[in-house]
């Protein structure tokens, strides 16, 4: 599975003073679904920073945002890891609501010590991030 898709509902919380979610939620959107996508692998946060003494510090970041959502939306968090590399990981995101891409973005994130010193994967963990890395055609074959 390389595409993984998880649905949030929009809390009051969420939205700014205009009644819209606020424009930095949405990379708390991106996190849920970076965060199910790894779970739904067999693969945890918890499990990465106790087992592997690893943290995945956010290192770059990037969102397009194309329409708002507002408070009791139900949006849909469409993310994928579209580049691994020893020393780094990129997820890409859509966020849909009612069907239609409101925002676009990637995450980029580095292995590191909780000392904060960057070091490969470790082998298990790239073992599995290698099976989630979408394929060239994988595009051809959800469409």
């Amino acid at each position: 599975m390389s595409r993984h898709r998880t649905s949030y509902r929009v809390i009051y919380g969420d939205t700014d003073c205009g009644g819209v979610v606020y424009y930095g939620n949405y990379f708390r959107f991106f996190e849920l679904g970076r965060t199910e996508l790894l779970r739904a692998n067999g693969l945890t946060y918890r499990q990465i920073e106790e087992k592997e003494g690893l943290i995945l510090p956010v290192v770059e970041a990037h969102a397009r945002y194309r329409a708002p959502a507002r408070y009791d939306d139900e949006l849909l968090i469409e993310t994928e890891i579209t580049e691994l590399h020893p020393f780094k990981i990129r997820f890409e995101y859509v966020i849909y609501r009612e069907g239609r891409p409101i925002v676009q973005g990637y995450t980029v994130h580095a292995p590191v010590t909780r000392e904060g010193k960057l070091v490969r994967f470790p082998a298990r963990i790239w073992q599995c991030l290698q099976g989630l890395v979408r394929s060239p055609n994988s595009d051809k074959n959800n469409e």
